[in-house]
Formats: C-alpha cells, sequence, structure tokens
C-alpha cells in the first residue's frame, strides 16, 4: 500500500473524520473503518488489526489509530500527516467553542443541546464494538470472556489492564499445557 496515497489526501481524509466525528475515540472506530475500506486502503481484517493494537497501546484511541493507518499506508510521515489531520480539526474546534461557550456554559439551551448528542456517541460507541465482538468471538469461552470482562470492568469497577494481565497468562498457560500434551 505504501505510496499509492498522498501526503495530501491522506490528511483530508483524517482531517474529514476529525472534524466530523462527535465523541472521538470509540465513535471514530466505524467511520475510519468505513474510509479506509471503501477506498480499498485497507481490508476489514487488516482494519480489525488497526482497531486491536491502537486499543492496546497507551494513549488517545483516535490518535493510536491514525498512527497505524498512516504507518500502514505511507509510513513515518504518513502516520505525522495521518495524525495530525484526526487531531488538528478537533484542537481549533475546542479552541473555538471554548472562547465561546465560556459566554454561555450555564446557558439551558446549549446544556440541553450536548445531553441530547449523548445517546447518539454512546450508539456509535456500541456499534463497532458489538461488530468486533461478533468477528473476535468465534468460541463460547471467548463469548464467557467478554461478558465476563464487561461486568467486571463496569459493574465491578475492575482495571482493564489487571484483566489483560490476567488473560494473556492464562492464554499462555493454556497454550503452553497444549504443547505439552502434543510432545
Amino acid at each position: 500500500m505504501e505510496g499509492k496515497v498522498s501526503l495530501w489526501r491522506l490528511f483530508g481524509v483524517f482531517s474529514k473524520i476529525g472534524a466530523f466525528t462527535i465523541g472521538g475515540g470509540y465513535a471514530m472506530i466505524p467511520v475510519v473503518g468505513r474510509e479506509m475500506t471503501d477506498r480499498g486502503w485497507m481490508r476489514e481484517d487488516e482494519f480489525e488489526d488497526v482497531v486491536v493494537l491502537a486499543q492496546s497501546a497507551p494513549g488517545l484511541l483516535a490518535v493510536n489509530m491514525a498512527i497505524y493507518a498512516g504507518y500502514r499506508l505511507r509510513g513515518t510521515r504518513g502516520s505525522i500527516v495521518a495524525t495530525l489531520g484526526a487531531v488538528l480539526p478537533s484542537f481549533l474546534a475546542i479552541i473555538l467553542i471554548a472562547g465561546v461557550l465560556a459566554n454561555f456554559k450555564d446557558n439551558e439551551v446549549v446544556r440541553r443541546i450536548f445531553q441530547g448528542v449523548r445517546p447518539t456517541v454512546i450508539a456509535l460507541i456500541l456499534v463497532p464494538a458489538i461488530r468486533l465482538a461478533r468477528r473476535g468471538n468465534k468460541t463460547w469461552w471467548m463469548w464467557a470472556l467478554t461478558i465476563l470482562t464487561i461486568a467486571l470492568v463496569a459493574f465491578l469497577k475492575f482495571s482493564p489492564l489487571w484483566i489483560i494481565i490476567a488473560v494473556m497468562a492464562l492464554s499462555a498457560g493454556v497454550t503452553l499445557l497444549a504443547e505439552g500434551k502434543k510432545r
């Protein structure tokens, strides 16, 4: 893929994503995925890898997706350009909004507008999560692990970091046991 997409085109696509995706992070997943796959820049399975890697790395999900997708398409320059494209519109919008809304922060209409946008952002977060679960959970125990993780994080306030570490250790142990039985 490297070299096929111009840096300006990459910047334009990620600027559009950054400018028109309310909620950032998880809300950007379906938009970035559609842009990458519809343009033929990535296959769906490649984009799923982008999401997994972006979520595994420290930092903001949207920035990590831009870095990795840009790198896949145009190397280091692509990662820088995609990241600037994804971040710059939000940065400029926040500066503008902060300046304007400082005068309207207690305005009832403004407060209700933001309340009205919340359900849409929640839906934009849930849709890619459900798609990833349906594609990634191939066995009953994967579904059980997904449900257990949701319960632990949402209701019992477990740290996702400890869950990931525990699952990695468990997966390594199961794999080593299976390898030992084969010998």
